[in-house]
Order: C-alpha cells, then structure tokens, then sequence
C-alpha cells in the first residue's frame, strides 16, 4: 500500500501547492485590501473546481467498470499515455514559471479583481481545476496499476494536506521556501514516475490488443526475484518497473527517461546559466510593487504577491477627485462609501418615487450549484456511457419451444430475463449458432421461474439452446447484432471430446501404479531385512511416483486414504490403529520404530497399492473431473506439502511438490489439444509458470537431499509459495474452459 502512495503523494503535494499559492494570494490580496466581502468568491470557485475534479474521477473509474476486459485495458492504456503527458507538461511548466511565479501571480490576481467578481471566481476555479483534473487522472492511473486504490488515495491526500499546510506557512510568513529548487527535484523524480506509468500503459495497449508484441520479453526475472519482497513491492509501487517486461514496455521506458530527463537537466542548467549571466538573476517583485533585480526565488511569494496586488487594488479602489462643475446645480461626486462611489449633492428637485429593493440572491445558491452541477452532468455521463440492460425483455424457453420473445439486442452489457414456460428443468444457452460457443448459461432452470442472465454482446450471431432434463436440445433463429466483434465466448466440450484426454491419462496413471506396486514391495522387503537406511530412500522414491499420479480429492476412492492419509482427526494421532499407509511407514522410519514396529505398515502399504492397480481400471473416472485435476493437484501441494503439514519427519515435502508438479504438466499434456484452440494465450504463460516453479524446487534439492519446508530461508519460501500461487492463478480457467455443456 505504502509504496503505491509515493507517487501519488508526490502529484497531490506539487499540484496542491501549484493551486495553493494562487489561491492564498488571492486571500491575502483581499484581507489586505479590506476587501474581505469578496472571500466567498475565492472560495466559490475553488469549491466549483473541486467539484469538478472529483466528478471526473467518478466518470473515469465507473465508465471504464463497465467496459468489457480487453476495452478496459485499452482505455486504462490511452489514459495512462495521456497522464504521462500532462505530466511531463506540468513538469517543464512549472521548471520554467517557478522563479517567475510570484509576479505571473501578481498579474493574475490584479486583472481578476479589476475585472469583477465573475472573473474573480473563474481565476480560482482555473487555478484548482486544471491542477485537480492533472490529479484526478494521475490518481485514476497509479490506482488501476497498483490494482487498489487505498495507496494512491492515502498518497494524495497526505500530499494535499501538506500542501495546504505549506500554503497557510507561506500566507502567515512562518515558512520560507525556495521554490526553484523544490519544483526542480520534485520534476526529476517525476520524471522517473513518469517513465513507469509510461510503461505500464504501453502493457496495458499491448494486452489490450492495440499495440503487438504482448508475448515479446525483454526479461523474466520472475524465477530469481521474490515478488512479495521489500525491495520488488517498492519498484513495482513506485517505478512501476515489474520482474517481467517486453520489448516494448523496455523501450519506451528507457526512451522516455534518456529524452526527457536530458531534456529536463538541460533546462535547469540553461536557468542557471541565465541567472549568472544576469547577475542578480533578472526581475522580481519588491513588497512595495516595484521591479527589482531577482536572486534566489523570493522566499516569501504569497506575502510579496499580495502586498504588490493590494496596492494596486487600492489605486483601483480610490475615489477619484471632484471635478469642476460644468453648471449649476451638476452633481458633485463625495467620497463616502468605500467603494468609491459617492453620493451625488443636487439641488432641491422634486421627490421621484423611491425604487423597490433588489430582490437578492440567496448567498449560498451559487456554492451549492458549482457543487451539484458537476455531479449531476457526471452522473448523466456515467448513465448514459455504461450500457444499458435489455431488462425489459423476456425470452421464454421450454422443452419445445427455445428462445420465443427473442429480438437482436443492443450491442453492450445485456440482461436478458429467462423464463421456462415449459413443464421440465432446462439448461439454457445463449450461443454462437456456427461454433456452439457459449457467451452465458443457466442451469437448471425449474418450470414457472425466471431468471435473469447476464452476457455481453458485440457484433455477430446470436441463438440461445435450450437443454431439458431428460429431454432433446432446441436451438432457436439465429438473430444478427451489428458492429465489430469483441464479446469473448467458450467453445462447449462434449464428453466426446474428452474421451481422448481422458483414455491417454488413465493409461498414465495405469503404469505409475504398476511402478507403485513394485516399489512398494522392495519398501517392504527393506524393512523386513532391516535395512533401515535403504528403506528410507525406497520410501521417498515411491512416494514421489504416488505423488505424481494426481491422487487428489478421492480420485482413488477409498484407496487414498488407506494410502496417503493423515493422522489429523484420529482419536490416537499417530498411533492410532487406523494411521496406515505412507506417512505412517514416514513417521516410524525417522522416529527410530525398529523394523519389527514397522514390518506390518509396510506390508499393508504394499497391498493397498496392489489392491488399488487391481480395481482402477474399474474404477468410474467422471470425465468432468479430468479439468479439476489440473488446478486440484497444486492447490493441494500448496495447502499441505509447503505448509508441512504432512510432514512426519523425513523433511520431503519439496520432493512431493515436485513429483506434483509432474503430475500437473502430464494433464496439461492430455489436456493441450483442447486447450490450444480454446485459449492459445493460456498454455504460454502456464508453460512460463511451470518452468519458473520447476527452477525454485531444483534449486532447493543438492547433493541427492531435499531442503525442508521448515529450514527454507524466509525469501526461497516466499518465491515458491509465490510461484505456485501464480500458476494455481493461471490455471483456474482451465475447470471453466474444459466444463462439459450440453449446448455441444
């Protein structure tokens, strides 16, 4: 979180003061004036602008919520580009006007308070807005990269805070700031940030299809850097520079620094060529409003802004002299009042009806509507921007008739409301007619209910199939939506289309048992020989081949348990009668049992096994559960074998997570076909993920031994919990992409 906030920090802290220091000289103008009445229209506009800046933050974050994956990351991508150069703007800007800034301000205020009390308000809704609407955007963009939005939020508030804190120091002269030299080292850290958000936005275009080479690394430091360590968090938090980049991501990060840094320090060496060639460093403003030759930047520039604006606000201000009169009875101007607007002495003449008063405008009517009126047209952008749900119309579906009430919808996020008018449960569909490609489903849709079902739809064809229980499938007319594709669908499997997978894994898992058997015997007859020693190695080894054959949440029925089970939950722990299998031959032979304690497990183990070759090819497989496998394995291995929860004293549990690991590319390797022409960008990076794992548990097993869980330093812990946790994250579209439909 902390590391998110810098940067935002650093946007609120030089924006907030940049609106800061022409709003206090405007304040300060007017108190020295004795032209306090007109505060509030400092404050109106600086409420307007606020307003303002937080609507168009409201209108980037729920507009883009509603966009669909890839437009989102298109959109957050174009916005990121476009923060960089405001950015980079605000940065040049603010290097050249910083010594200049107390007599831009000066100016600014004189013409404002000359001119009325709209221009008044318009100066210091200008002087907020542009820099809260640079902000808005800046804290929109650093929140999507960060993926949340406490850091960025708590960053900008922090520096807002002190740069309102700083701008009261600078009214009440108790701070004294060189502002060139602040604005200069603030830049060039911006600059940096700058690169960062540069890439990430070009990461952005590239995955949301805009830009190529999304596939294209420059580097992956992902297997050698922890991701969750202090140093990483604070790089990718701050600099926005992440363990894996491509081509593109690098060269735009490095051409924007090289240009513009260099652009960046060859203007402040220029600034300061150019106030050592102008000896006292040219013109500033003296208290008084006079010129003045300018050293450093003045200390104090609200104080000396103001006092020259006041002076020139008073000659404004002042009555002017009475002229000669050009006749008798001409009336003559009397300072009176203070606004130099005198009463006019005219002779007796006779009374004309006195006007009524002006009717005035309640004082707080324009704060209120400055405030109310952002809000509102915001509001009116996100509700016209986000797409609107078809809730009006209802499709009914029945065992005879699917889809009835259909019309061409909108393009957009739709609602549509199912209603089964038929006497059976049905599946309903909402598909591609040419592929059978699902874009949204319900299941088990009971007679007389209705159901709403949620799809987006873009340009192509449209049907829905209706699936009854028991019942033969309806496919309704197809209807065509206009505009360009864009709506992601997932083509339906059939178990016909895993009989394949699901015959070459059995047969995988058929000769690992075979293996098993064998290698459980020679466990047992090492134990009946007493060769203790040797049985420990014969135990790891069969272990890992169980290991590997994916016995995850009962896919051997009864056998796992008998097998592979736990003491957890026993009434005798690791005595109890019922403790059998692997983890109980595990605890005797590092707990120093003799081998007459452990010649009975031994010999069970070895029968179970036996047992379970025998009845696995009649064991019922559901195809479904093929998909499962892929992301159960692992999430067992993280749950249980790096947790150490199953160790009972060989220290083996890296060794277990590498055999499931093999375990998990073996069903990939079944489940590819399938996958490749579903989701071609998936199995590359899983591939990644993988050999970024394998490398993490390699590098734990020397010399023949395997690091314990329990002795692994804290970062090589972090980095496999990481790279497991990643894969298990890329792989859980897999159960969803691989589910039987009936639409197929």
């Amino acid at each position: 979180m902390w590391d998110d906030a810098f940067p935002s920090f650093l946007i609120g802290l030089r924006e907030g003061l940049e609106a800061g220091l022409i709003v206090s000289v405007l304040v300060a103008t007017l108190v020295r004036a004795d032209a306090k009445s007109r505060l509030p229209q400092v404050w109106t506009g600086v409420l307007a602008a606020i307003a303002l800046s937080l609507s168009f933050g409201a209108v980037l974050t729920f507009t883009a919520a509603s966009l669909s994956t890839t437009a989102q990351e298109a959109f957050g991508g174009t916005l990121s580009i476009v923060a960089v150069a405001f950015v980079t703007a605000m940065v040049f800007w603010m290097r050249r006007s910083a010594r200049n800034l107390a007599g831009e301000i000066k100016e600014k205020v004189t013409e404002a308070l000359a001119m009325g009390a709209g221009v008044l308000v318009l100066t210091s809704f200008l002087a907020v807005g542009r820099e809260g609407l640079e902000t808005a955007l800046f804290l929109w963009t650093t929140a999507r990269a960060a993926n949340e939005s406490a850091g960025p939020l708590t960053g900008a508030g922090v520096g807002l805070v002190l740069a309102a804190g700083l701008c009261w120091g600078l009214y009440r002269r108790v701070l004294r700031i060189n502002l060139t030299r602040f604005f200069t080292v603030t830049g060039a850290v911006l600059v940096v940030i700058a690169a960062g958000v540069l890439g990430y936005g070009l990461r952005d275009l590239q995955e949301g299809g805009v830009l190529p080479g999304g596939t294209a690394y420059a580097f992956d430091l992902s297997g050698s850097m922890d991701a969750g360590s202090w140093y990483s968090t604070l790089l990718q938090g701050v600099l926005n520079l992440t363990p894996t980049m491509t081509w593109l991501q690098v060269a735009g990060y490095a051409g924007y620094l090289a240009v513009v840094m260099t652009l960046f320090v060859r203007g402040v060496s220029g600034v300061r060529t150019a106030r050592g060639a102008g000896a006292a460093g040219g013109a500033g403003v003296a208290p008084d409003g006079r010129a003045v030759a300018a050293g450093p930047v003045p200390a104090e520039p609200v104080e000396a802004a103001a006092r020259s604006a006041a002076v020139r606000l008073r000659d404004l201000l002042r009555p002017r002299a009475a002229a000669p009169q050009a006749e008798a009875g001409a009336p003559v101007p009397r300072p009176s009042d203070a606004s130099g607007e005198g009463e006019a002495a005219a002779p007796l003449q006779p009374s004309t009806p006195p006007r009524p008063p002006a009717r005035r405008r309640p004082a707080w009517l324009v704060p209120v509507a400055v405030v109310v009126v952002p809000a509102v047209l915001a509001g009116l952008v996100v509700a016209l921007a986000r797409p609107k749900p078809s809730g009006g119309e209802t499709v009914a579906v029945s065992e005879t008739d699917c889809g009835q009430g259909f019309t061409a919808p909108r393009p957009g996020r739709q609602t549509f409301q199912m209603r089964n008018t038929g006497d059976k449960t049905s599946e309903v569909y909402l598909i591609d007619p040419a592929t059978h490609a699902v874009y949204g489903e319900i299941e088990g849709l009971a007679p007389g209910t209705t159901r709403d079902l949620v799809a987006t739809v873009a340009g192509g064809s449209y049907a829905w199939r209706c699936v009854p229980t028991d019942g033969k499938a309806v496919t309704s007319k197809a209807v065509r939506v206009a505009g360009a594709a864009g709506s992601t669908a997932v083509v339906p499997v059939s178990e016909r289309d895993l009989a394949a997978p699901l015959k070459a894994y059995r047969a995988y898992v058929d000769r690992g048992l075979a293996t098993l058997v064998r290698q459980t015997r020679k466990l047992d007859d090492d134990i009946r020989s007493g060769h203790l020693g040797t049985a420990r190695a014969d135990w790891l080894t069969a272990h890992r081949t169980y290991a590997s054959l994916g016995a995850a949440y009962g896919t051997f029925a009864d056998f796992d348990q008998k097998i592979n089970g736990r003491p957890d939950g026993l009434p005798g722990g690791v005595r109890d009668k019922d403790f059998t299998g692997f983890h109980r031959v595990e605890y005797g032979l590092w707990h120093g049992q003799s081998a007459a304690q452990l010649k009975g497990p031994a010999q069970q183990l070895a029968d179970n096994a036996e047992g379970l070759w025998k009845a696995f090819p009649h064991q019922d497989f559901d195809p479904s559960d093929l998909p499962l496998r892929a992301h159960e394995i692992l999430e067992n291995t993280l749950q249980f074998e790096l947790t150490g929860d199953t160790d009972q004293g060989s220290g083996t549990g890296l060794a277990t997570a590498d055999a499931n690991l093999a375990g998990t590319r073996e069903l990939l390797t079944v489940l590819r076909p399938l996958l490749t022409s579903r989701a071609p960008r998936l199995l590359p990076t899983v591939d990644a993920d993988i050999a970024r794992l394998q490398a993490l548990l390699d590098s734990e097993h020397r010399a023949g031994r395997w690091t314990p869980v329990a002795r692994l330093d804290r970062t090589a812990k972090a980095r496999i919990d990481g790279a497991t946790g990643q894969l298990l994250e890329d792989l859980s579209p897999v159960p969803d992409l691989l589910e039987i439909r009936k639409s197929a």
